[in-house]
């Protein structure tokens, strides 16, 4: 017989967690039981990998310690790694004992949010322990406790000995539903792969340069293309500017749907056409960059397009009018 024993605490010395972890491997040697320890706190950067080690274990031990609120990261962290990279058909039936001792309130909580994480991994869930600790000291010379724990270790032996049957459980029915639709395509063996690729620092590092490489590229490949559609723009403006003689005015048009304004400054004979932001301008106009390319293929003028709604505007109205003067994409 082989039981695993995960140990989610931080290793404290005065830790009870680890008191009852003790006591109890000390009742299955004396049974020739094999044990196997998991420190998770000593295992934290290959926890992704764990779940494999489930395999030969008839029996398991979740052993957590209650600081302060739930059953702390590393424990939570294991759990994960069983749902996503664990062999379902393996824990499948595989009994589970959970330990809680706590420093604080909330050892039934804990206790039972073990139990609902191993039924919904489909295991068996065996009688476990769960106890607050006012003072370790007392906790472990306390000889009603530490026969109480030696019984709850045996009463584990036998009904993984005997097999025991567990009780039918809803959580089963409604986890099978569950599963179907969030687990992942992948066979066991495939899970552990990427178990492996997810614990290794290096190929995790790898792939996020790669992502960071594509994602650069991609932005620079949109920016190119958002920077050649507004020099076309700015080319068209250029293309068809009828300078007036002493009239100068400034236009500041803001494209909404591409986040994106165009300055427009007229002197006489000069033209200014730059990106970027102004706002003491003559006419300050909010459009979309679609009414701006009906405006420069002669399709709607920009009176026309403030007159039907389709641009916004304020400020001096007479120099709005000479858009349609100045710029004459209609022919």
């Amino acid at each position: 017989m082989v039981i695993n024993v995960y140990y989610g605490g931080r290793g404290l010395i005065d830790d009870p967690c680890l008191y009852v972890c003790d006591k109890i491997i000390q009742v299955f040697d004396e049974l020739h039981v094999t044990v196997r320890r998991y420190n998770l706190y000593e295992e934290k950067n290959s926890i992704s990998m764990l779940p494999k080690t489930l395999k030969e274990a008839d029996a398991i031990i979740l052993a957590s310690s209650l600081e302060w609120f739930g059953v702390g990261g590393l424990m939570l962290q294991f759990l994960d790694s069983c749902w996503l990279y664990g062999d379902k058909k393996r824990m499948s039936g595989m009994y589970m004992m959970p330990v809680v001792t706590a420093t604080t309130y909330g050892e039934d909580e804990a206790m039972c949010f073990l139990t609902r994480a191993w039924k919904m991994l489909g295991g068996y869930v065996c009688p476990g322990i769960g106890a607050y600790v006012e003072d370790n000291t007392d906790f472990e010379l306390n000889g009603p406790i530490s026969n109480r724990i030696e019984t709850i270790a045996e009463d584990l032996y036998r009904t993984v000995n005997q097999r025991r049957t567990a009780f039918p459980s809803s959580e089963y029915v409604i986890v099978r539903d569950v599963d179907k639709r969030t687990s992942i395509p992948l066979t066991p063996q495939e899970s552990e792969q990427l178990s492996e690729y997810v614990s290794n620092d290096t190929y995790v590092k790898k792939q996020k340069e790669d992502i960071e490489e594509l994602s650069h590229m991609f932005t620079e490949m949109l920016g190119n293309t958002r920077t050649s559609n507004e020099n076309d723009i700015m080319k068209d403006f250029r293309n068809h500017f009828i300078p007036k003689e002493d009239f100068s005015a400034s236009y500041r048009i803001e494209l909404t749907d591409k986040d994106t304004v165009l300055i427009i400054e007229i002197a006489g004979r000069d033209l200014k056409l730059y990106y970027g932001d102004k706002q003491d301008t003559d006419v300050s106009a909010k459009t979309t960059a679609g009414v701006m390319n009906d405006i420069i293929a002669g399709k709607v003028t920009f009176q026309r397009a403030f007159m039907s709604g389709s641009i916004s505007a304020k400020g001096n109205f007479k120099t709005l009018r000479m858009f349609d003067e100045v710029f004459q994409f209609i022919k």
